[in-house]
């Protein structure tokens, strides 16, 4: 989780998708994203990493998009020996019942049990996942 953290504050300090996250005003003011955000961290199985990211590349993204899932980007640890077990992405929602809405729809999709049941024949993919929402502070940059 420490590792998570570190990804999204520097994420966030580089200003990496800061200015999608930022909406002007009639005025030219910049306002509060009101969404919620949901940090996710899956820890891969060994040797599961190539197939987990070709998962994602390959299907999950468009069912996240179908599904109403704002992505806002995926990344890998820096440090190598994390990087081929570790996936962190981060999604955006109107709320977090939005959110649980979609990942009900998610998870019950005729197309996403196929993808995840082909993916995993040959064993899982994911053996932990860690979820946060996060919400912005009142003095975060994103106002």
């Amino acid at each position: 989780m420490k590792e998570s953290r570190k990804i999204l504050a520097t994420m966030l300090f580089a200003g990496l998708g800061v200015s999608a996250l930022m909406a002007d005003s009639p005025k030219g003011e910049k306002k509060m994203d009101t969404r919620v955000f949901e940090l996710r961290t899956y820890h891969a199985a060994p040797g599961k990493m190539e197939a987990l990211n070709s998962r994602f590349r390959d299907h999950t993204c468009e069912l996240f998009k179908k599904h109403g899932m704002t992505i806002i980007g995926f990344w890998n640890p820096s440090d190598t020996k994390d990087a081929d077990k570790t996936l962190i992405y981060l999604l955006a929602f109107p709320s977090q019942e939005a959110a649980d809405r979609s990942w009900k729809a998610f998870v019950a999709d005729a197309e996403w049990n196929k993808v995840k049941e082909a993916s995993e024949k040959d064993g899982k993919l994911v053996e932990k996942i860690e979820r946060v929402f996060l919400n912005p502070t009142d003095y975060s940059p994103m106002k």
